[in-house]
């Protein structure tokens, strides 16, 4: 009888403990799902791109920053902000970065390294890149090319001490200058313009593919890349290696004249980046997109860069066109705007950009049609 009973409440006790972990196995199986529809419909996060406040210390950008209302700072390779060179070597130091940056409640995605990006592929053969360079190196185009190649190497290993998996940046380009075929451009030294790009970057590609870090190129004027049929040529000149694609900036594509979405649905899986960047084009009959010689901001120019909202940009169409390829990454704001207060502007910009960053649905809104 004994026996009979003890076997029983076994019996009982068994059936309870697998009941018990089925039940802990659904909820867990739940929440697993949940958080998975929830990234896939959660806005992104909004950084400011510290490019243009690397005259400050990045303790004073990431305060003013924090202020503003962004989630993170997208670090420039120069000022104080971001030493590739010593990231690369020291994990102390990245590590003291990505403290100072939660110390204000914020976080990083990727650095840029533009400036000595562009030293690789430029010709190098004026005085205007001196300063993205070591002063040792003023006025030599070959000096000056090695140290943005090893620059470059060096951003890839000290993105991966730091924790991020993109660098932003520049290739420079050996064929710029031949933008208007006049005088009469033989066009094999195009095509020698992009075997030379990739002769120079597919050594660079390697180290990034080491470090398990991608290369995102801003599509942009003076850039081996500069619109969608060029950038077409840079992915094929490169045998479409993973580790190579886009900072998307809708900018640099608007006042030329191209789609920004259209660039987008164009490269949907090479969207590694996002820049949040306005211009507005003011053509009047007497000044063209080429800016005339004229500086930034000045009267009579075709075209200026305005802060978020403020230009010609259509944000709507391309937040939803980033939606729709599932991009995930950051709304990187690179605030730029001769007629306006940088830090009016960069708090503007972001309060713009967080009405507009709104989460996908779950769901459709009909199905509430069929619901029993």
């Amino acid at each position: 009888m004994c026996s009979n009973n003890v076997n029983e409440l076994f019996s009982k006790s068994k059936y309870f403990c697998l009941e018990k972990l089925c039940l802990t196995l659904n909820i867990f199986f739940v929440i697993y799902e949940l958080n998975k529809k929830m990234e896939n419909i959660m806005p992104r996060p909004i950084t400011l791109c510290t490019g243009q406040w690397a005259d400050l210390p990045l303790e004073i950008t990431a305060k003013k920053a924090k202020a503003f209302g962004y989630e993170g700072l997208e670090l420039a390779c120069w000022g104080d902000h971001f030493d590739v060179f010593q990231g690369a070597k020291d994990k102390r130091y990245c590590e003291e970065k990505i403290n100072l940056l939660a110390k204000h409640g914020l976080k990083t995605w990727a650095i840029s390294n533009h400036l000595a990006g562009q030293l690789i592929c430029d010709p190098n053969n004026d005085s205007r890149s001196d300063g993205f360079a070591p002063a040792s190196c003023a006025g030599d185009a070959d000096k000056k090319r090695q140290f943005g190649v090893d620059s470059m190497k060096a951003a890839a290993r000290a993105a991966k001490n730091l924790g991020v998996s993109v660098v932003n940046g520049f290739t420079g380009s050996s064929i710029w200058h031949l933008l208007y075929s006049f005088p009469p451009t033989d066009f094999k030294v195009v095509e020698e313009g992009y075997a030379y790009f990739a002769g120079m970057f597919n050594p660079i590609l390697d180290v990034f593919e080491e470090c398990g870090v991608r290369f995102a190129l801003e599509v942009h004027p003076t850039e081996i890349a500069y619109d969608i049929v060029t950038t077409k040529r840079v992915l094929e000149a490169l045998n479409y290696r993973k580790s190579f694609g886009f900072n998307f900036d809708p900018s640099h594509l608007q006042w030329q004249g191209i789609d920004p979405v259209k660039f987008i649905e164009a490269f949907p899986d090479r969207i590694y980046h996002c820049h949040m960047k306005d211009c507005a084009v003011t053509l009047d009959g007497t000044t063209g997109i080429l800016g005339s010689h004229l500086q930034f901001g000045a009267a009579g120019r075709g075209w200026d860069f305005r802060s978020l909202g403020r230009g010609d940009v259509d944000f709507e169409a391309i937040i939803r066109a980033l939606n729709a390829i599932g991009y995930q990454g950051p709304l990187s704001v690179e605030w730029e705007d001769p007629g306006m207060d940088r830090e009016f502007g960069a708090e503007d910009a972001c309060r713009f950009l967080q009405d507009l960053n709104y989460p996908i649905p779950a769901g459709m809104f009909d199905e509430a049609f069929t619901k029993k």
